[in-house]
């Protein structure tokens, strides 16, 4: 706490303190769209002090939506929507940074005022679903398609194209999003990848996607660009993603670039039981 308001600086970028505001979903944006609630919700975070102030997940593809009402980057107009906002945030003293994320398999839902469920395509939602495997998030969730190599590659590019949208945009920080149980992180765990190629098995293995999207985006982006990955640190689950692949995935990432690991914790099974308690 005694370095909480004290600058911090990585690569070109100086944060005036310690205080970061997390990814918040907003499920207010149209087609992916930023709207003005987007530029008064940040904004004000900024207003009120913040070092750092993060969009909510901005998805790189419709299909990798959380729910519909998700904000996209995967066109330039998205990219334009968002340039007011982060010109905003940044003359009132705070980093704009940005979250780049893919659901995958926990795509096209409602969101959680409206109960949170798996939409059809009729009220909205869409399919196939993809994951790393065809496995479904729960006995409530649709099977996912698997993402053939060629996809995988398609849905590296978009990654890319979406950071460069982002540094047009005026994005100071770029994070990707491998966490709760969404794309990259139904590569990495062992509990939702079943592949037999070289995208599953070994460590190696399930860690190459994230991998090829951090070489992908930080080759593209300016030096002085931080560049984060947020990561479930541990499944909670026997067998699955633990601290132990964090700690290797995390000297891995800083070899490619990448200079923060933002944690979190759970989201590839509903069935993982999280033990909560002070600190």
């Amino acid at each position: 706490m005694t370095h909480l308001f004290e600058p911090f600086s990585q690569r070109g970028v100086t944060f005036r303190n310690r205080i970061a505001v997390s990814p918040m979903c907003q499920y207010s944006s149209t087609d992916g769209y930023a709207i003005d609630w987007h530029l008064i919700h940040l904004t004000t975070r900024a207003v009120g002090g913040a070092g750092l102030v993060l969009t909510e997940a901005a998805a790189v593809e419709p299909r990798g939506r959380i729910s519909p009402q998700d904000l996209g980057i995967w066109t330039d107009g998205q990219g334009e929507a968002l340039a007011k906002t982060v010109a905003l945030i940044q003359n009132f003293g705070a980093i704009a940074g940005i979250q780049l994320a893919h659901a995958g398999r926990k795509a096209g839902t409602a969101p959680p005022s409206q109960g949170g469920k798996v939409l059809d395509e009729s009220e909205g939602g869409w399919r196939p679903l993809v994951s790393s495997s065809a496995k479904p998030f729960s006995d409530n969730n649709p099977i996912p398609q698997a993402l053939s190599i060629e996809e995988i590659r398609q849905v590296t590019h978009a990654f890319v194209e979406a950071a460069k949208r982002s540094v047009n945009a005026g994005f100071k920080v770029i994070e990707i999003h491998g966490a709760h149980g969404y794309l990259i992180h139904q590569f990495l765990s062992p509990l939702s990848n079943d592949r037999e190629d070289e995208y599953g098995g070994s460590f190696e293995n399930r860690t190459r996607f994230l991998r090829e999207i951090v070489r992908g985006i930080r080759e593209i982006l300016p030096d002085n660009y931080p560049l984060w990955v947020r990561i479930s640190a541990t499944d909670w689950l026997e067998n699955g993603w633990d601290i132990n692949q964090s700690i290797a995935l995390a000297d891995k990432l800083k070899s490619l670039g990448v200079d923060l690991i933002d944690c979190s914790s759970g989201g590839i099974l509903p069935t993982a039981k999280i033990p909560i308690a002070p600190g």
